[in-house]
């Protein structure tokens, strides 16, 4: 089994930094290659690194080794004029760690050694908020699976094209705080479908709580994702930067089409009344050993 990318795995780093990058027009694999590792190698070791790529991108670079099923971020057009958009980019850049300026200044080599050859979409500083919550109030992440269930549920197993490697989905989520607010305690509680105290799951929350919603199940057997989102922003705009890693990518279309109303049952997630996605877009995170034969030994 090839070798997962360690910062995958890596919890509790309070400070979270993300890119997404556009390449453009008439890129070149070798060049790519070449200033990407160069800028690897400025990596703080107290900096942990994911490097994840778009099918497009990842097909150029690697073409033996696309997994399947790995497909670019269609747009989710939901009902009540919900959507989730795509924003598919190319390359994305996930730095975590204790220091939020180590992970700035290994930002801006990365920035320095594509600008040449791609353009910045997105830039995101995440941090953990208060004991690991939302900005909602709401603990994030209450039923992430740990350990070895952890490894299981987010890379592609042994024997499939990819092993070793992750399918990711990235959103930027804008939260309305002031309307999320304006409910009592128990109406937003019933949103999320947990106590907001000690994020215990409600017996009875309606089936278009949050966790109702993202509860996938295939024959009476939960479907598991591996979620990192991060809190981000102040006091003009805030949200979460959603990022969660699987073995099945499918998963995650089936999770947003029983958010946005596109699941049989046609029904919806409450959170989407109070938080709207800006970006979407689906990555493969290979195994450190490709990115090695790719990027150099600074890669993995």
């Amino acid at each position: 089994m090839p070798t997962p990318q360690p910062a995958i795995f890596r919890e509790n780093t309070p400070h979270q930094y993300f890119l997404e990058f556009h390449l453009r027009a008439r890129w070149q694999p070798e060049e790519l290659r070449r200033v990407l590792g160069q800028a690897l190698a400025a990596r703080a070791p107290e900096t942990s690194l994911v490097l994840a790529f778009g099918r497009d991108a990842w097909e150029r670079l690697a073409p033996q080794e696309v997994p399947e099923n790995f497909i670019a971020f269609h747009p989710v057009l939901g009902k009540q004029d919900r959507i989730a958009p795509g924003t598919q980019g190319d390359i994305l850049v996930w730095l975590h760690g204790e220091r939020h300026d180590l992970n700035v200044a290994f930002a801006m080599e990365i920035g320095r050694a594509l600008a040449g050859i791609a353009t910045l979409e997105l830039e995101l500083h995440g941090f953990t908020y208060l004991d690991s919550r939302d900005m909602t109030g709401f603990v994030d992440g209450t039923e992430n699976p740990h350990d070895e269930e952890a490894r299981a549920a987010a890379l592609i197993p042994a024997g499939h094209t990819g092993a070793g490697g992750s399918f990711v989905l990235t959103q930027q989520w804008m939260h309305d705080l002031e309307r999320f607010g304006a409910l009592g305690q128990a109406e937003q509680e019933s949103v999320i479908g947990r106590t907001k105290p000690d994020s215990i799951e409600l017996d009875d929350a309606p089936p278009t709580a949050h966790v109702r919603r993202t509860d996938v199940q295939v024959d009476g057997q939960a479907l598991k994702i591996y979620r990192r989102s991060a809190p981000f922003g102040g006091l003009r705009q805030h949200g979460l930067y959603f990022i969660a890693f699987s073995r099945e990518i499918m998963i995650f279309a089936m999770q947003l089409d029983r958010m946005f109303g596109c699941a049989d049952d046609g029904l919806m997630d409450r959170l989407t009344e109070f938080s709207t996605p800006v970006s979407g877009a689906y990555w493969f995170a290979p195994p450190v050993e490709s990115l090695t034969a790719l990027f150099g030994d600074h890669a993995g």
